[in-house]
C-alpha cells in the first residue's frame, strides 16, 4: 500500500500561434505531480514565467490602499465631486460654505458633511473666519491620485 506508482504520457495541443508544444507529465500517486516543458522549462510556471514581462514597479501596499480606497470614497459622491469642483474653481481655491450650498440645490447640515468628509480624506482645508467656514483644495491632493494609484 506504501508503494509509488509512476505513470507518464505525452500529449500534442495546438496553441492559438498554430505551432504546437509537447508536454511530458509524470503523475504520482501521492499527489505530487511534475512536469517537463519541450521548451527546456522545468514546469508549467516556469513557462509562464518565461512568456510574461515582470513587473516594471512594486505594486501599492495594504496600508497604501486603504488610504487611497477612502480618497476614491471620498470623491466617489456626485455631490463631493461638484464641491470640489466649485472649490477649485474660486479665486485662490477657496470658498466660503456660503457660497457652496445654493448651487448644489442641497441643505446646509447636508452640504456641511459633505464637506467634512472632504476635509477628513485630505482633500479640502477648513479655516473658521466669525461664524462663516471657508474650505480650500490642498494642493496635489488629487494630482497625485493616479501618480498613487498606478505608480505612473
Amino acid at each position: 500500500m506504501g508503494d509509488t506508482v509512476q505513470m507518464s504520457f505525452t500529449e500534442t495541443r495546438a496553441v492559438p500561434e498554430a505551432s504546437t508544444a509537447a508536454v511530458a507529465v509524470d503523475l504520482v500517486t501521492d499527489g505530487a505531480v511534475a512536469s517537463d516543458v519541450a521548451d527546456g522549462t522545468t514546469d508549467a510556471a516556469g513557462a509562464a514565467a518565461a512568456c510574461c514581462a515582470p513587473a516594471a514597479r512594486e505594486a501599492i501596499g495594504a496600508d497604501e490602499a486603504e488610504r487611497l480606497a477612502r480618497l476614491l470614497k471620498a470623491v466617489a459622491d456626485p455631490a463631493r465631486l461638484r464641491l470640489v469642483s466649485l472649490v477649485a474653481a474660486h479665486d485662490d481655491m477657496e470658498a466660503c460654505v456660503c457660497d457652496l450650498t445654493e448651487p448644489l440645490g442641497l441643505s446646509q447640515p447636508t452640504v456641511s458633511h459633505h464637506l467634512k468628509v472632504l476635509v477628513d480624506a485630505g482633500i479640502l482645508t477648513r479655516d473658521k473666519r466669525g461664524t462663516w467656514a471657508y474650505y480650500r483644495l490642498v494642493p496635489g491632493a488629487l494630482g497625485t491620485l493616479a501618480d498613487r494609484v498606478l505608480g505612473l
